[in-house]
Parts: C-alpha cells; structure tokens; sequence
C-alpha cells in the first residue's frame, strides 16, 4: 500500500455512514471495523510474534462481561467496559501467558484453545455474577447506528496506529526475532519469555476493547457468543491469515473480506437462493 493509500482509505470510512445511510450496510462496517481490532490483536501475537493463538475469544468475552457486569452489578454506563474491558482481558492473560509461554508451537495453541473453554464455563456456572446461560442484556445508548460506527473506527485507526507504533519499536525487533528463530534470540541475551508476555498482553488488551464494544454496540451477550471458538477465535485466525499474516494493514484487509464472504452464506448468496 503506497503511502497516500491509508489516508484515502480512512477519508472513504470517514464519509461512509453520511453518504450510504443504510442501516444494514452501517452494521456490516461496524463490524468489520471491529474485527479489524480483533484481528490487530492476533497479528501482534501470532504474526509478528509467531505464537498461534487460539485464544481471543477467551480475552473477547472478558472484555464484554467488564462491560456488561459494571452496567448489570455496578449501575455504571457500560461504555466504561471500553476503558477496563482491555485491561481484565490482560488479568486473565497474564497469568495464563506465565505458565503457558513454557510451551511451543501446537501445545501452545492448545493451551489457548483450553483457555477459551475454561473462561466459557466460568461464565456459564457463576450465575450470580454473569447470570448464567440467561445472559447480560443492557439498554443501547443509541438508537442511530452512526455513533457506533464512529467509535468502531476510532477504536480501529487507533488499534493500526498502536501496533505500528509497537513494531517499529525495540518491541517490534524483539517481536520478529522470537519469530523467527527463538533459541537464536536467546542466545542473543533477548528475554523470549518476556517479549511473549508483553505480546500477548497487547493482543488481550485490543481485543477485550473489541468485546466492551460489541457490548455497548449489540446489548446482549452470553457465554455461547462471547466465548464462541468457530465464531471469535477462529474467525479471528481467518482474519489475520486471509489479510496477510505479519503485515500492518493485513487485519484491514482480512476483515472486509471475512465478514463480506460470512454475510454472503448467512445471507443465502445476500438471498439469491431464498
């Protein structure tokens, strides 16, 4: 992408929802804007990184109950899950990137994948907190979609400009060479165990500000759709591998095409069959 292509591309999303006023395209936007968060997330971990996770519905979901449970439990607005969504997602992800960050490669990913399993029942059983199976419900703060959509692509630019910011960083280098060859970078005195940690802890971070806000956005969750592997981690994983693994605007282009290719076979072919 030339250096003028980014600035065009956000002029486009700027002047989107005042030019194409349809509701349902606005929604479809406003979720690819937040798989693009989502998918900034797994590409600092797993592209850059080169540590596969299966994890980010576990941190998704964790951002959505901060949300949920401050609105439900603690009367607050739930747009301040927006500003502690990201940072519960990176208490449930250090502890497990401690212990599990022992690991490689496919045991690594099964560990993140069991991660996901542990935090859906945790929510499913601790009904007095999470209510259960009946889930959180909370009142849209807007009726207009527009809002959201503003605050999606805040969150989206936002997510693009952090990682580039990270990868041109001392991080970054560090990040790329635990890719790499990771007995190379400690042998280079580099602390692979650390650099993990902190990759790992940004990609919770925006993730769990991608779940906060499809809370405020769609009211309603429960552990099936928070925690859902096929549904968040999975996609998340398409959305990185289809963009481009390892490039800063792969995420960008990975989740216009994943939420357009899913629409296109919830929809019927967008009801040619129906």
């Amino acid at each position: 992408m030339n250096k003028y292509g980014p600035i065009v591309l956000l002029l486009i999303l700027i002047l989107f929802p005042l030019v194409i006023q349809n509701s349902y395209y606005q929604h479809l936007m406003i979720l690819v804007l937040m798989w693009v968060v989502i998918g900034s997330g797994w590409n600092v971990i797993a592209g850059y990184t080169g540590q596969v996770s299966f994890g980010d519905a576990a941190f998704f979901g964790t951002g959505a109950y901060t949300a949920g449970i401050l609105s439900t439990k603690l009367g607050l607005s739930a747009w301040w899950g927006m500003a502690f969504g990201g940072f519960m997602a990176m208490a449930i992800a250090f502890p497990f990137g401690w212990i599990c960050f022992r690991l490689r490669g496919a045991y690594f990913a099964l560990a993140s994948l069991a991660l996901n399993e542990v935090m859906r029942h945790i929510a499913t059983i601790w009904e007095s907190l999470t209510d259960g199976m009946v889930g959180i419900m909370i009142m849209p703060s807007f009726i207009s979609k527009i809002p959201y959509y503003y605050i999606a692509l805040a969150l989206a630019v936002l997510s693009v400009i952090t990682v580039q910011i990270v990868m041109k960083s001392k991080w970054g280098y560090y990040f790329l060479s635990i890719r790499e060859d990771q007995d190379a970078a400690e042998s280079l005195g580099i602390d692979t165990h650390h650099y993990k940690m902190l990759s790992l802890n940004i990609a919770a971070f925006l993730t769990g500000m991608a779940g906060a806000l499809f809370m405020n956005y769609m009211g309603f969750i429960d552990p099936e759709v928070v925690f859902s592997l096929h549904d968040i981690s999975i996609m998340a994983i398409l959305v990185g591998i289809v963009g481009g693994v390892g490039t800063l605007y792969g995420p960008v282009v990975g989740a216009f095409v994943m939420v357009a290719v899913h629409e296109f076979f919830r929809t019927g072919f967008f009801g040619f069959f129906k």
